[in-house]
């Protein structure tokens, strides 16, 4: 009999024959190695986006540090709070510049801390490439995708009559370059099936020829738009389909194919079959009611995604700036979101606004909770990430970007102290966070857009 104990993992569920999911055991290290000296998880990145705001009487702790108790909005988080730090006076300072009016140049330059230019479609500029963007580039080239971008509502095209900016602004947090956004999906159903449909068991084949190249079927139209454009767009239109040609290019790489493939275990296929069935009875029972249950599909496929990394960067918008989504489903809410944040300081209108930040709060509750539950090697998958969850406004009806709301979770593979209510001098950078995540993370970056220095409070 060999004296040579050790399996692979993906042998033993083989020798099986069954589908279950098997604990990490001694006999699975490689030779050479022991439990103490295996190479550590990934530390992946979230960024969560909430328009519109918060009432912030209800926000901030009254108590700093890690003896805080949680207020009513965010009372949701009970079973994480020993898992989060609530960061309180950061300010976007990018988004102060002249003709800086209304939500949008509060949202496009969340994660890059610098002005946006003014524009009405022509030539969109961020200000630089977004935080979550540098972090792809530097930790996404051994995943199947850098980076995902998810959202929950549609583009919304022309220009705000109210602040001269174009309404594109809106629907972007993630930029690969000043002038490229970062494409959103908006459909569990397409996010899904372009993750995972194939990994499904019992599902039909379908007709997947588009994806020898998505570019070859549209080239002749391609070329017919630009004949008829400008310069200037024929070098955008251009700019966008070589970042189409590059994504097919990393989506066609074999051994990233096959290293994604490994890390679907039997456990993330059960997982898959119930969220499959769930999309579709989304589809039959929910659209246009109650939003709860599309968030949770589109956070629980981004959980999967760290899960089996298919990526470790991802970000997601609950709604677009100045989103009017209704809320009536709430009880107690009567109306849009962005008509209730400028309450006017009336009471009933502030309670609604509240209300509808409880609801934020209690996804990125079931999120947090959802990726604890995931074993990650020695830990879990929340202790193995950084999820930021933030929205470009303290206060809708002032349209202040000073002490926005800021919630920093996970500890980062152990070098995040959480369990903190922490307290910075009024107007603190908001980059001066990203810098201190750029360390935790591996991020090769000696400064961000304003930054001033670091937030060693935040470090273990």
């Amino acid at each position: 009999m060999s004296s040579n104990w050790h399996i692979s993992r993906r042998r033993m569920l083989k020798g099986l024959g069954a589908c279950i999911a098997l604990p990490f055991l001694q006999a699975m290290v490689p030779p050479g190695m022991s439990m103490y000296n295996m190479p550590k998880k990934p530390v992946r990145f979230s960024f969560l986006y909430m328009p519109n705001g918060v009432n912030q009487d209800h926000w901030t702790p009254a108590q700093f540090g890690s003896k805080f108790e949680l207020t009513k909005t965010l009372r949701p988080l009970a079973k994480v709070r020993q898992d989060i730090t609530i960061l309180n006076e950061l300010m976007n300072k990018g988004s102060i510049f002249p003709g800086a009016e209304g939500h949008f140049c509060k949202t496009a330059n969340i994660m890059t801390c610098r002005p946006i230019l003014k524009t009405t479609g022509e030539d969109l500029n961020s200000g630089g490439i977004s935080f979550d963007q540098l972090v792809a580039q530097q930790k996404g080239q051994s995943t199947l995708f850098d980076s995902l971008q998810y959202g929950m509502e549609r583009i919304n095209s022309g220009i705000c009559g109210a602040t001269g900016f174009t309404r594109l602004y809106a629907a972007s947090v993630s930029w690969k370059s000043p002038n490229q956004p970062c494409t959103r999906e908006i459909d569990p159903r397409m996010a899904f099936n372009r993750l995972f449909r194939s990994f499904v068991p019992s599902t039909k084949k379908r007709d997947e020829t588009w994806k020898s190249s998505v570019l070859d079927l549209v080239q002749e139209d391609a070329k017919a738009l630009q004949r008829k454009l400008g310069r200037s767009d024929q070098d955008k239109l251009e700019e966008y389909l070589e970042s189409i040609r590059s994504l097919e290019m990393r989506i066609d790489n074999e051994e990233k194919i096959k290293a994604f493939e490994r890390h679907v275990t039997p456990e993330i296929k059960k997982e898959l079959v119930h969220l499959n069935l769930r999309i579709d009875e989304f589809k039959e029972q929910y659209v246009g009611v109650d939003i709860t249950e599309k968030v949770r599909q589109m956070l629980d496929i981004q959980a999967l995604a760290f899960q089996s990394d298919a990526t470790r960067v991802s970000s997601f918008m609950f709604g677009n700036a100045a989103s009017n989504r209704n809320f009536s489903f709430i009880p107690g809410v009567q109306g849009s979101h962005h008509q209730i944040s400028h309450h006017q300081n009336n009471a009933g209108e502030m309670e609604q606004y509240r209300k509808i930040n409880e609801f934020y709060v209690t996804q990125l509750a079931y999120y947090l909770e959802k990726l604890k539950s995931i074993p990650d090697g020695e830990s879990n998958l929340l202790d193995n990430s950084v999820v930021m969850f933030t929205s470009g406004l303290r206060d809708g009806n002032s349209h202040s970007s000073k002490n926005i709301p800021v919630i920093v979770a996970g500890k980062a593979g152990g070098k995040l102290k959480t369990g903190q209510n922490l307290q910075f001098k009024p107007e603190t950078p908001l980059s001066n966070l990203y810098l201190s995540l750029a360390r935790v993370l591996d991020v090769r970056l000696s400064k961000f857009a304003d930054s001033t220095g670091e937030l060693s409070e935040i470090y273990a």
